[in-house]
């Protein structure tokens, strides 16, 4: 694993995630995303700006937590736009991400959902 490593599909971008968690590094899970990216965590509110995704997972990583990768659903591509998402093994019900081609040809995820529930009735 190089950390300097680009998403050159959009599928190499969970599995750069997986390895970059695994690996404590927080610096190179935030170079996956976009500068004006925006995740959906912690549940319930929104994380927005790479600097933010990145003190985000700093303070994750600081627990140690495992990923394992999880197998893609198939990835809908666009033009320079991608969707990824895979059905995840702890129960969350869905992840989804959508990720543009940068200049270079790689990807970066510009928006990040990790985790989808269902709603509640009210």
């Amino acid at each position: 694993m190089s950390p300097n490593e680009k998403a050159l599909v959009p599928e190499d971008l969970t599995r750069l995630f997986v390895e970059r968690s695994n690996a404590g590094d927080a610096a190179g899970v935030a170079a996956l995303y976009a500068e004006d990216a925006v995740m959906a965590y912690p549940p319930g509110s929104q994380t927005v700006g790479r600097a933010a995704i990145q003190a985000l997972w700093e303070s994750v990583l600081a627990h140690a937590p495992r990923f394992e990768q999880e197998p893609p659903l198939p990835t809908l591509i666009s033009g320079d736009i991608a969707l990824t998402s895979t059905p995840p093994r702890d129960g969350a019900g869905a992840r989804a991400q959508v990720a543009r081609r940068q200049a270079d040809g790689s990807w970066l995820r510009v928006l990040d959902q990790p985790e989808f529930v269902t709603p509640t009735d009210a």
